[in-house]
């Protein structure tokens, strides 16, 4: 008879294989889908990349729309880590959300070109965008106006000149150099200070 000790021990080493399984096929998605559109991508695809039987990503995940959620849900975990910065460090600030663009942003772009079709597109640009603003309330905490509708309107302000299109725009269809973006980027956001009105 199988002890308990040994069978506690069995138990946790499946679920940990398990989950070697789930986060490696969660890798092969997004890579896949970082570089391609969603609908191009099939199960097939990511189970050779990721080594597995589609059926192993059927019984992780559901199917094709609860793995696009598994993506975005590890990538908006991983973008939170990535995104610590100190409260009000304007340069400290934009060098880490840079840090995340330069890694992410093209694939950010490209999912969100796709959420008026792709249902699981659409959730997650949706999350996304709260998170992003979630981190701008953070990080912008010194700044921002207590309530209402000033700090609505300078919250849109912030969003706007940090939004990952604003990052498209300058890196890839105009061609700045990385550090001639963050300048940019950074001046923006000194421009923007919701605390100039009241020494003006």
């Amino acid at each position: 008879m199988e002890s308990k000790d040994r069978r506690s021990y069995r138990m946790g080493a499946r679920a940990a294989a398990l989950e070697v399984t789930r986060a490696r096929v969660i890798d092969a998605a997004a890579g896949l889908w970082s570089q391609r559109w969603h609908d191009e991508v099939t199960l097939q695809h990511i189970a050779e990349a990721a080594g597995v039987s589609v059926q192993t990503i059927v019984n992780h995940f559901g199917g094709k729309d609860g793995l696009s959620d598994a993506v975005a849900d590890a990538v908006a975990a991983q973008t939170e880590l990535a995104r610590q910065a100190p409260t009000g460090d304007v340069r400290a600030i934009v060098a880490v959300l840079f840090a995340d663009y330069e890694q992410q942003g093209d694939a950010n772009v490209l999912w969100i070109a796709q959420m008026d079709r792709i249902p699981s597109a659409a959730r997650a640009a949706a999350h996304a965008r709260g998170l992003h603003r979630a981190w701008l309330e953070r990080v912008f905490a010194d700044r921002l106006p207590a309530d209402g509708p000033a700090r609505e309107h300078a919250l849109n302000l912030h969003y706007a000149a940090t939004d990952v299109y604003l990052w498209k725009l300058w890196r890839r269809d105009l061609g700045l150099s990385r550090e001639d973006a963050e300048r940019a980027m950074r001046d923006l956001l000194t421009a923007i200070d919701p605390r100039k009105e009241h020494h003006a």
